[in-house]
């Protein structure tokens, strides 16, 4: 009977995961660079260098590689030079997409995306074709054992967030752009770092997916976040867990 032998079925997947956790970590680095440069290349003056690192840690990267980045991103004319961009397209049923990226090559990036969109039948769409779906707010996010759902909620409160949700797995604090630093800086003093803080891209409204429509969109999207250019990706579909279920089957 033909067939792969389970050794190479476990090599496959070995080899699979460690690419994926370059790219993971390629785009960690990234950020980080971005962040040192863009402020001081010390996390305790810097917030955004200070999320970044957090990030990186929790990804289980180890601290050499975090403090060799920054390191490489403080001296002047070491390294790439990224650029922040971002892109907006329409997948398929169409669902709005928005696509942050770190780039050293724009035309590079822009054809790129171009072919994964046409591929998965959607469409790279002008700056502003569908930002107007979603909302820029300020995301802060705490794991469940980090603190008390109350506590989390007053604090969030009394530094002028706009929701706090508890989920299964994060407390997640959402602000106005403007009360994004504030909210952040005073939960940091209550809480310590949280996971992630940044600024995202929520939608207003969803396209609710029936199973087919969501095995598309969701290739679309993993093939995007695949690219190494690539750091964010937001869109504006919703998936009843049972059809993810199933999916994940």
């Amino acid at each position: 009977m033909a067939g792969h032998s389970h050794a190479k079925n476990i090599m496959h997947r070995k080899s699979a995961q460690s690419a994926r956790k370059a790219r993971a970590f390629g785009k960690l680095i990234r950020e980080i660079t971005v962040a040192a440069r863009q402020g001081m290349a010390d996390p305790d003056h810097n917030p955004r260098l200070r999320a970044a690192v957090k990030a990186a840690l929790v990804a289980n990267m180890p601290r050499d590689t975090v403090d060799r980045a920054i390191k490489r991103a403080a001296t002047p004319g070491a390294g790439e030079d990224w650029q922040e961009v971002r892109y907006e397209g329409y997948g398929p049923a169409g669902v709005a997409v928005i696509i942050e990226a770190l780039t050293d090559n724009r035309n590079r990036t822009a054809g790129d995306l171009r072919t994964i969109f046409n591929k998965h039948g959607g469409a790279l769409a002008e700056t502003g074709a569908v930002a107007f779906q979603f909302e820029r707010r300020g995301v802060v996010r705490y794991p469940l054992e980090a603190a008390d759902a109350e506590a989390v909620l007053e604090a969030a409160i009394e530094a002028g967030a706009q929701d706090v949700e508890s989920g299964d797995e994060f407390h997640e604090v959402t602000t106005a752009v403007e009360d994004f630093a504030a909210v952040r800086d005073a939960l940091e003093a209550r809480f310590g770092a949280p996971d992630s803080a940044r600024l995202e891209w929520l939608p207003g409204a969803t396209v609710d997916l029936d199973e087919e429509r969501a095995r598309d969109v969701l290739k679309l999207v993993d093939a995007l976040d695949e690219s190494d250019d690539v750091q964010n990706v937001y869109a504006n579909f919703k998936v009843a867990e049972a059809v993810m279920q199933r999916l994940s089957a």
